[in-house]
């Protein structure tokens, strides 16, 4: 066994794994499924023969451990599931990537690296059956709401806790996971970008600040239904109007954070018939930044703006906060090692923020050193079968972050 990394092999396995898990319409790893867990072990697959020891555990992630010299921990990991109908890169090219570089760390230094390297799999990244992201890493973080997630049911009336009970996870341990964070020192992602900013600048990989923080809202205009016909314009409490004067400002308050961003993503009017002024107008609202302070600063001019327009047109207004997540800023040495990776294979690096969310924030919030790679995404499409990247690119996202992973455990070496 050679030495040196095989980004092609890494290719290779990611056009296997399509074969084996999607359709026509895309990929099909919706976790907890058949389909998963036929991801699972062609995952599991890419180690065997290698020194390692491989284990679920309590809340279903994978993990695959090679022991160093030192107990202190460099993590490698991702997620195999997917949406329904999804891409074929979409997490697979992070746990695909880990097995890539575990080889030639195993061959490199026969079995016995510096420090322990570990590859993990998290179980439901995604949460596309039942509406809760992140659920092996918030389970591991010890973020998990279990009243919340005990209560999740999916489109056919299935319960979480029996879901998992299907696939061998006892839902009420799942926070016994958290021990395997026990000895991280540091914890690596390579992720495709999902969005077009490595594409509009003509660059294959950039160093990720972090993952944003989230505000999502929704917001209810109460004003008074009227007939169409008979009542004037001027006399009219139309929430409709109210709301619509929202979807421009959340524009311009996004505009002035900087890199955050506002969307406007749902709108539903009663009584909702052609005949009448609008009585209530429901909207929600997702704003995002990668500075709480910030995010804190949107989220307050937009509920001032809110009650302006409610005001101008004769209407009160209700906000309900839906969901929070605060930023998750990686660690600026491990960014400074992601960039510095990047530059040694591509010549060029730039450095951006993660609007969706990854695994990697709840492992920061946990603690631990983190770090994202990203590479780019052609059309900057993502959760779609059009998903794609260029193979020169996802052949340089293997060998920055095999570099990035010999960095971190030079920077691990050199903490303790």
């Amino acid at each position: 066994m050679g030495s040196s990394l095989n980004p092609r092999r890494t290719i290779e396995e990611l056009k296997e794994l399509r074969a084996l898990t999607s359709d026509e319409n895309g990929a099909q790893r919706v976790a907890f499924t058949p389909t998963w867990v036929k991801a699972r072990e062609f995952l599991r697959q890419r180690f065997e023969g290698l020194p390692v020891e491989m284990h679920d555990d309590a809340a279903g992630n994978f993990w695959a451990t090679l022991r160093g010299t030192s107990d202190r921990e460099l993590l490698m990991g991702g997620h195999i599931d997917s949406v329904p109908n999804g891409g074929w890169l979409d997490g697979c090219l992070n746990t695909l990537a880990g097995a890539e570089v575990m080889r030639r760390i195993c061959a490199q230094y026969e079995g016995r690296p510096p420090v322990t390297v570990r590859v993990v799999d998290w179980a439901d990244e995604e949460g596309a059956r039942f509406g809760k992201s992140l659920f092996g890493s918030s389970a591991c973080s010890g973020n998990l709401d279990m009243d919340e997630a005990r209560g999740l049911v999916d489109k056919d009336g299935v319960r979480l806790p029996d879901a998992l009970k299907e696939v061998g996870i006892d839902f009420e341990k799942v926070k016994d996971c958290g021990s395997e964070l026990q000895n991280a020192a540091a914890y690596l992602e390579l992720h495709i970008e999902q969005g077009p900013v490595l594409l509009d600048k003509d660059l294959p990989l950039g160093a990720v600040l972090g993952t944003f923080g989230v505000e999502r809202h929704a917001i209810t205009f109460r004003g008074q239904a009227a007939h169409s016909g008979s009542t004037p314009m001027d006399r009219r409490k139309d929430a409709f109007l109210a709301a619509a004067r929202m979807s421009p400002e959340v524009y311009e308050i996004a505009k002035r954070s900087g890199l955050g961003v506002c969307t406007i993503g749902s709108c539903t009017t009663k009584p909702g018939i052609v005949t009448s002024v609008v009585a209530d107008c429901r909207i929600t609202l997702d704003q995002r930044h990668l500075d709480a302070e910030i995010l804190a600063t949107m989220h307050a001019e937009a509920k001032a703006a809110s009650e302006r327009f409610a005001m101008e047109a004769g209407c009160t207004v209700e906000w309900e906060r839906i969901w929070h997540i605060a930023p998750a800023p990686f660690d600026p040495e491990l960014v400074n090692c992601c960039d510095e990776a990047v530059k040694e294979i591509c010549g060029v690096s730039h450095r951006l923020p993660s609007g969706p969310l990854h695994d990697a924030a709840e492992i920061a919030m946990a603690g631990v050193p983190t770090v994202m790679m990203f590479t780019q995404s052609l059309h900057g499409i993502s959760h779609n079968k059009i998903e794609d990247t260029k193979e020169e690119h996802l052949a340089m996202s293997v060998a920055a972050f095999d570099k990035l992973a010999d960095k971190a455990m030079a920077w691990i070496k050199a903490k303790a």
